[in-house]
């Protein structure tokens, strides 16, 4: 199989380096624009699989390359992953509204992003993402259907599987108990926001072996988090 493009748009300099030298070492093949026009000529001659879109570049802005990505048929569902160092859920929002897949704000892990693109890319192109995907010391392998913990069999019931499948997808963003009911249960089934602390408890208590860290963090008052920085703590330890 072919190794996935990444189109990485993005003025920075040191970022680029940074960027290309942790995909290529992840099995990419990494495309460089380095403003906006280069990024939609570079789009339309070779049709990359994914497009990391910084926000704030020169030429055009990462929003207006996002619309004309996804207004052109042979861009149209090329994922798109936006970098900003705009931290207003306002501009959050407006990026995704504009078409982009997810986003990161800067500064961000590169373990996180990395994790992002995996989800992306599974999310649209099953068939580029791998089986098996890692947050720290958690193990996912999906062929499988197997968790592992530092090296220790997680048993999870059908539920509490797809929750973390959910969370190991986008480690250190937190989703609200409506954002998990959806992405968990479906939008179409009604189920109480309670039954999601329930679900979220037993995950905790499976993923809590011996002598590691709790993975799950709570945000009182916004939802849940596979916090990604203790699951990194807790294998290095």
């Amino acid at each position: 199989m072919s190794k996935p493009t990444v189109l990485v748009a993005e003025d920075e300099s040191a970022l680029v380096t940074l960027l290309r030298y942790n995909l290529e070492r992840e099995g990419y093949r990494v495309l460089e624009a380095r403003d906006g026009e280069e990024a939609l000529l570079i789009a339309a001659e070779e049709k990359p699989d994914m497009v990391i879109l910084d926000w704030m570049m020169p030429q055009l802005s990462g929003i207006e390359v996002c619309r004309r990505l996804r207004s052109r048929q042979e861009t149209r569902n090329v994922p798109i992953l936006m970098l900003t160092a705009r931290g207003e859920e306002t501009d959050r929002i407006r990026g995704l509204d504009t078409g982009a897949d997810d986003y990161l704000t800067k500064p961000f892990s590169m373990t996180e992003l990395l994790a992002r693109l995996r989800a992306v890319l599974r999310r649209i192109r099953p068939s580029l993402a791998e089986d098996v995907v890692a947050v720290g010391d958690i193990e996912m392998d999906r062929a499988a259907h197997r968790v592992r913990r530092a090296g220790t069999e997680v048993h999870l019931g059908p539920t509490e599987y797809r929750l973390l499948d959910h969370l190991i997808q986008h480690p250190g963003r937190v989703f609200s108990r409506e954002q998990l009911l959806d992405a968990v249960w479906g939008s179409d089934v009604y189920v109480e926001a309670r039954t999601v602390d329930v679900h979220v408890g037993r995950l905790r208590k499976a993923l809590n072996v011996e002598g590691a860290a709790d993975p799950i963090r709570t945000v009182r008052s916004a939802g849940y988090s596979l916090d990604s920085a203790s699951v990194s703590a807790s294998s290095a330890a």
